[in-house]
């Protein structure tokens, strides 16, 4: 019996203090695409580098597999705090919360004696109560002169604190800042979620960086200019191509119910010609203008993020915790940077679904790391927690890959695809309901096009892509008959992986009817999508002829 006190005494440093775990710095911003990251090598490395974020790169690990389950910001950001997939945490769109009490990872970070702090963006509606601190936005939070919200006397919702003459960016940074100084009780661990505004539409820069890029001309993707004939389905065309206007908001003129063509010039007049009109240039001209504008603006956005990392970074060193610290950047989807000439995310395409990873701790974590396992943002959480030496609970879907980035090493049982489901059909960006899977070297987009009680009828259609051979997805290879073999393996493995996460249909029956009786997809279902795609087509007609363009499109009929 003596034996056995004594081993327990022995055993109970290891578990009370800290000294073997990390405070853990979670940092994520608000649509960052990876490409918009120079340590990830995209067309705007050169133009744009981001010094501090290729510092946790070249001294930790960068996943260039990492995914959203469904690219929009209220559901990633559940997915995250919950492991769990939208259909579980009940997050499926941008009215989405996780109430007190089932924010799991705040919780379970605090019963393994960390303390808690969210601070920035938090856009999950209910209070963010789990943390033992918290400073938020309200929504989508403004960039200049922000507010935010924090625990108070008065109700969730009534306790703020405002920022006069300062960008939410710095803003978010200072709280921070203030937090680890004054708030961070430094004989326990910290978990910090540090969460950035920045880089959403519009993009607000801080006013020191007008004049960064200002009169270069970004580098376009190859899509923004040339739509190839096999890329998309009658789901994104329509029949005979008639929906190409109506699906998928443009940077030029192509959609006629909202554009950054539209919406910049009279935003950011100083990014356009002294009394512009639209008028007096060619389209070509138009859409190039509209392009830069909108990536100086964004890449102006990111430069404040990526400055205000080396803020943060910077104190850490000074006060000897870098290397004590598990930093994780990332984001809470990517972005569509002019690819295919879309704005905004939302789209499994590779831009929105791809969510930047870096994550650096030189005592475990080896430096310069390049891993191309699939994770998906449901593994965070478990990650985060393992780090930590805390419980996952059951309810959590995500898998650790702790033991990943400290190996190098992909487990042999280590999931071969990522899952996806968009459910907001054709809200705010014209992006119709789809579901599909990503494997590392394909990818399979079943655009199902109806709204969750069935309605607001867009065509159904398939779109695979071969990943390899054509990494901007511009061919879709769905129909030809030397895929067949594939297509079919790929449905399978869709179909399992449904069955596998839980979705099921049963959250919005009528929705899975549209889903199974368009799941084969002949010849009879082609040509009931040709007929949808010429309903569709009158009906969005006739609502721009009204003067409707911002009618509820996600539910009803």
């Amino acid at each position: 019996m003596r034996f056995l006190v004594l081993l327990f005494m022995l055993t109970l440093p290891s578990i009370l203090t800290a000294a073997d775990r990390p405070n853990i710095l979670y940092i994520m911003s608000d649509d960052h695409a990876a490409h918009a990251i120079s340590a990830y090598g995209g067309r705007l490395a050169e133009i744009a580098p981001t010094p501090n974020l290729d510092r946790l790169a070249n001294e930790g690990a960068l996943f260039t597999n990492a995914f959203c389950t469904n690219s929009i910001c209220s559901p990633s950001r559940a997915c995250v705090l919950t492991g769990q997939y939208n259909h579980i945490n009940g997050a499926f769109d941008l009215s989405g919360e996780v109430v007190p009490g089932k924010q799991m990872l705040a919780l379970q970070m605090r019963k393994a004696g960390y303390q808690t702090a969210m601070i920035g963006k938090w856009h999950l509606k209910a209070e963010p109560a789990d943390f033992d601190h918290y400073c938020v936005l309200p929504g989508q939070g403004e960039y200049h002169n922000p507010k935010f919200l924090v625990r108070g006397d008065k109700p969730w919702g009534k306790n703020s604190i405002h920022f006069d003459d300062k960008h939410v960016t710095d803003a978010i940074t200072d709280l921070s800042l203030e937090w680890l100084k004054e708030g961070w009780d430094q004989e326990k661990p910290f978990f910090l979620m540090h969460h950035f505004k920045a880089p959403h539409d519009y993009f607000d820069n801080a006013a020191r960086y007008e004049s960064y890029l200002a009169g270069v001309d970004i580098p376009a993707p190859e899509t923004l200019w040339h739509r190839d004939p096999k890329f998309g389905s009658l789901a994104t065309r329509g029949a005979d191509d008639e929906l190409i206007p109506h699906i998928g908001t443009s940077i030029g003129s192509r959609n006629p119910r909202r554009s950054y063509l539209l919406d910049l010039p009279e935003m950011y007049p100083d990014e356009f010609p002294e009394n512009y009109d639209p008028a007096d240039y060619s389209e070509e001209e138009n859409t190039r203008m509209a392009y830069n504008a909108y990536l100086r603006k964004f890449l102006r956005c990111v430069k404040g993020i990526d400055d205000n990392l080396g803020r943060l970074f910077a104190h850490l060193e000074e006060t000897g915790q870098l290397d004590n610290t598990l930093i994780v950047y990332t984001a809470d989807q990517g972005f569509m940077l002019g690819e295919h000439d879309y704005q905004d995310k939302r789209w499994m395409y590779e831009e929105s679904q791809r969510m930047p990873f870096l994550v650096r701790y030189s005592k475990t974590i080896p430096a310069g790391q390049k891993i191309d396992a699939i994770v998906e943002n449901v593994d965070y959480a478990p990650t985060l927690l393992e780090f930590a030496g805390g419980s996952i609970p059951q309810s959590v879907q995500g898998r650790s890959f702790k033991s990943m980035l400290e190996t190098g090493k992909e487990p042999k049982d280590w999931k071969q695809e990522a899952y996806y489901r968009y459910w907001m059909h054709m809200a705010h960006h014209d992006n119709p309901a789809h579901v599909g899977l990503r494997t590392k070297t394909h990818k399979l987009i079943f655009y199902y096009g109806c709204n969750y009680d069935g309605g607001y009828r867009t065509p159904p259609g398939w779109e695979l892509y071969d990943l390899v051979n054509d990494p901007h997805e511009t061919r879709n290879l769905y129909d030809d008959p030397e895929q067949a073999e594939l297509v079919a393996e790929l449905k399978r493995r869709l179909a399992e992986t449904r069955s596998r996460v839980g979705d099921d249909g049963r959250h919005y029956p009528a929705c899975e009817e549209v889903i199974q009786e368009f799941w084969e997809y002949d010849e009879a279902a082609k040509e009931k999508a040709r007929e949808i795609s010429h309903e569709y087509l009158k009906r969005r007609q006739q609502e721009l002829k009204e003067g409707k363009r911002n009618i509820v499109t996600h539910k009803g009929k």
